[in-house]
């Protein structure tokens, strides 16, 4: 049982009340499921916090509603029983992120029955304009502008910093059943992903 003693204490310093808070079988261990847990990535070097942890491998993928070119809502389900590869970045017009969504789009060309969705927190109108401009044709682009809780609960909102209210850098592979069977959250945000980590996982599911 684990015993939490509060104090209570008037403005002068007049005391009020004290008791004890008892507090049996807490699954203190769901805390980090519950995304209040901060993980902790660099932004070229520098410390940032994440709202979370990244979805678990072997568990479900959250449930997400995202916003796509048309301007209508998309989601896993809509791509249900296909291996959907979520490459999460902070904005299509920084240089790496720009890379990363090339090198997808390149990979999952020759590959059957793998969605790959390109997540940022740009507008529509800013992501349709970037994949037309670079021919890329293998991407679902995806905009969280109208999705505040995506960052929380897939763990990728950056929480500090100057990127703040951006995603950090992830992959995830989730298989055509919705679980997850890859998760990389990039350790420095102006790295790269592992490519070949996460198409190597996509290809063990197809």
């Amino acid at each position: 049982m684990t015993i939490f003693h509060l104090n209570f204490s008037a403005t002068g310093g007049e005391f009020i009340s004290d008791f004890d808070i008892r507090i049996s079988s807490f699954p203190f261990e769901d805390i980090f499921e519950w995304g209040l847990a901060m993980a902790t990535v660099t932004f070229k070097g520098n410390p940032i916090h994440t709202a979370g942890n990244l979805p678990a491998v072997g568990k479900k993928a959250p449930a997400l509603r995202l916003v796509g070119a048309d301007l209508n809502e998309v989601g896993l389900d809509n791509y249900a029983g296909k291996i959907r590869i979520l490459n999460i970045v902070p904005s299509l017009d920084t240089p790496v992120c720009a890379i990363s969504a090339q090198r997808f789009n390149a990979e999952v060309a020759s590959l059957k029955n793998i969605v790959l969705f390109n997540i940022s927190a740009d507008l529509p109108f800013a992501q349709k304009r970037f994949c037309e401009s670079n021919s890329l044709n293998n991407i679902v682009t995806l905009s969280t502008f109208r999705a505040p809780d995506f960052g929380r609960d897939y763990g990728v909102l950056i929480n500090d910093s100057p990127l703040a209210g951006l995603m950090s850098r992830a992959v995830l592979v989730i298989d055509p059943v919705g679980t997850v069977v890859y998760a990389e959250q990039v350790p420095d945000i102006a790295r790269e992903p592992d490519y070949t980590a996460a198409l190597k996982a996509a290809k063990s599911v197809s």
